[in-house]
């Protein structure tokens, strides 16, 4: 049997970090294989640490982010993929769009995850929504058979965003990761040119861990990542 894919789509090098680190390291646990994907560096809007120096450029910090988001892409076990489009604004060509369909179509994820379609306070996360689902539909094909090579459909879930009220964020999956939680700690801490992020994501992830302790009355569940599914799971039963 072939390890289960994950692939998990971020518009900027750490996002997938901040909101699925925890999920990742418990799928690649698990026997999973799983690819992050970066859509930019985040090189002009989330990388102010960086621009600190005096002498900084823009070749450096996309160099710099580049290998912290190597690391803690290594920290959870995942391959890093990046498509260098350029951040605030992120602008997605039909090319840039073929070009995620081709990586979908070769790599046939069971699961994606990605941004949510609103935010109010983040121009490239929305843009990274709609790419991404476009190019899974252009993958999957509707389900059905099609004139162009295809991929089975994927589930398809997007992840919790920074202020997850105003981006009409509605959980329906917690995945708990309290076993995993020192991987996300090191992925966090791998990503210095944000590492401010780091006490907010971890205070969110216990957070949750006390929302799905409540669903479960598992007591156990200390951390744990939350998830809105946009695709009806199909099962034999109740």
């Amino acid at each position: 049997m072939s390890a289960r894919r994950m692939l998990v789509v971020g518009a900027h090098s750490a996002d997938f970090v901040w909101r699925a680190a925890g999920a990742i390291a418990k799928h690649t646990a698990a026997g999973g294989e799983a690819v992050v994907l970066a859509l930019s560096y985040g090189e002009r809007g989330e990388s102010g640490e960086l621009w600190k120096d005096p002498n900084q450029t823009v070749e450096n910090v996309k160099r710099l982010r580049h290998a912290e988001a190597e690391r803690a892409a290594a920290a959870v076990g995942a391959r890093l993929e990046t498509f260098d489009l350029g951040d605030y604004p992120l602008r997605i060509r039909d090319a840039d769009i073929d070009r995620l369909a081709a990586l979908m179509r070769e790599y046939a994820p069971h699961v994606v995850l990605t941004h949510p379609d609103r935010d109010p306070f983040n121009p490239d996360h929305p843009v990274a929504h709609t790419a991404v689902a476009t190019a899974r539909q252009l993958t999957a094909g509707a389900g059905v058979a099609s004139g162009f090579r295809t991929a089975p459909p994927s589930e398809f879930l997007v992840f919790e965003p920074h202020q997850p009220e105003l981006c009409g964020f509605v959980p329906t999956v917690f995945v708990d990761i309290t076993d995993v939680m020192p991987a996300k700690q090191e992925a966090m801490a791998s990503m210095g040119a944000q590492g401010y992020l780091r006490e907010y994501y971890t205070q969110r992830a216990d957070q949750r861990g006390n929302h799905a302790r409540r669903v479960t009355g598992d007591a156990g569940i200390r951390q744990a990542e939350a998830f809105q599914r946009l695709i009806p799971n199909v099962v034999g039963a109740l």
